[in-house]
């Protein structure tokens, strides 16, 4: 309430002070005419100055007396016509000054009507911290994420080879039988990993890192949060957050952790932590990482949120338009540019279907569908993709995040 009764007295202050002007009929002590009187007076002695100093040819002072002499006798009668007022209409004024106020003040609402948020209470940096704060402290635990947001049991995924079923089974039971084992923990991680069972992977991956013990590296713990996060459908629960700061404690430049933590601070509203963890993670990577496609089609509204001006730096190694192809685009209509970014997409998606193509080529089709607003067809591909890299989790957690970007993850 504070805030409006601040802004209605601004507002109406400098709608008094034009509207008061407007009534007066000048700015300063005199009306506009008596300083006009002044300045040709002025001219006229600095002309007798010029003219005794030889500066002024006789004949030109001459010229310049009489001009500057018309401009008084103008000067003088519009004076005494306008009097005080300068000529002002005491009415034209009262309604322009009423005009002005309204302006102001009415259009001032009537914009943040349209582009603010009236209604919306005060938020201020502390408030904010605090909420987040709370959010954290009721995070979900990692069962219940994964209760409540997991994929569930999907199946075998289809086309999987019965032998090869068979020889998880046999490794499943090897490991029961041998616990201590880190090569066949580290087999069961991946193999459950690849048939979707990311619970089941979770868990042998926590297996490997008690085994371990002190050993266990930042890349263990960030495999842990990768599968425990892919587990509870991109949930970050409170576990998961230990099992990230754990990483970050072992080694602080570890990428898939801090990629993580800056998931985690989007889910716990903290935009500006998630855009400094972010915006320096992709200055460091190389445009083959897993999680630059998933930081680029996101980072500029994060930037937004957390209030901070930034521009989004070209993709490295892509190929860029062609002098030709800027002046086509620059031409074209809103309806033509988005047909030809439809017929671009288009032809990466028809190069993936003939051809194959790399997981950022995977992902970068799933983006651009989710950009377009193609949900259905983003959903196909992340189908395909999933039996693509199937047997590939790594490859695959870069398509899953640029799906979980576009809201077709699971």
């Amino acid at each position: 309430m504070g805030f409006w009764i601040i802004v209605a007295a601004l507002a109406i202050g400098v709608g008094a002070v034009l509207g008061l002007v407007l009534l007066r009929g000048r700015v300063g002590e005199a009306p506009p005419a008596a300083y006009d009187l002044q300045v040709y007076r002025d001219q006229l002695k600095e002309i007798e100055r010029d003219t005794a100093r030889g500066v002024i040819a006789p004949e030109d002072a001459e010229r310049l007396r009489s001009e500057i002499s018309r401009k008084v006798l103008a000067a003088d009668a519009q004076l005494r016509q306008g009097g005080e007022s300068g000529g002002q209409p005491r009415g034209a004024g009262m309604v322009m000054a009423g005009v002005i106020v309204a302006v102001i003040a009415g259009g001032g609402v009537v914009i943040y009507d349209r582009v603010g948020a009236p209604g919306y209470e005060d938020l201020p940096m502390a408030a904010r911290i605090a909420a987040s704060d709370a959010a954290r402290a009721t995070r979900l635990d990692q069962a219940a994420a994964e209760e409540r947001f997991g994929p569930g049991e999907g199946g075998v995924p289809e086309g999987t080879n019965e032998d090869y079923l068979k020889l998880i089974e046999q490794l499943r039971k090897t490991v029961a039988e041998r616990p201590e084992d880190q090569q066949g923990l580290r087999f069961l991680v991946r193999s459950e990993a690849a048939l979707g069972n990311m619970v089941a992977a979770r868990t042998a991956q926590q297996r490997l890192i008690a085994v371990k013990g002190a050993t266990a590296t930042a890349a263990d713990h960030a495999m842990l949060a990768d599968l425990m996060i892919n587990a509870s459908g991109g949930y970050v629960s409170s576990e998961a957050e230990q099992v990230l700061r754990a990483a970050l404690e072992k080694d602080g430049r570890e990428p898939s952790a801090r990629f993580y933590l800056g998931l985690y601070m989007m889910q716990v509203d903290r935009p500006d932590a998630a855009f400094r963890l972010w915006e320096a993670l992709l200055d460091e990577s190389t445009p083959e990482a897993p999680w630059v496609p998933a930081i680029r089609a996101q980072i500029e509204d994060l930037a937004a949120r957390a209030g901070v001006r930034y521009t989004l730096p070209p993709e490295a190694g892509a190929p860029g338009p062609t002098a030709a192809d800027i002046a086509a685009a620059q031409d074209m209509d809103p309806e033509a540019q988005q047909e030809m970014i439809r017929g671009m997409v288009a032809g990466l998606a028809e190069r993936l279907a003939n051809e194959g193509g790399t997981e950022q080529d995977w992902a970068r089709l799933i983006s651009a569908y989710g950009v377009l607003g193609e949900q259905d067809k983003a959903q196909e591909i992340w189908a395909e993709a999933q039996a693509v890299f199937a047997d590939e989790p790594e490859r695959l957690a870069l398509v899953r995040a640029a799906a979980n970007a576009a809201g077709v993850a699971e």
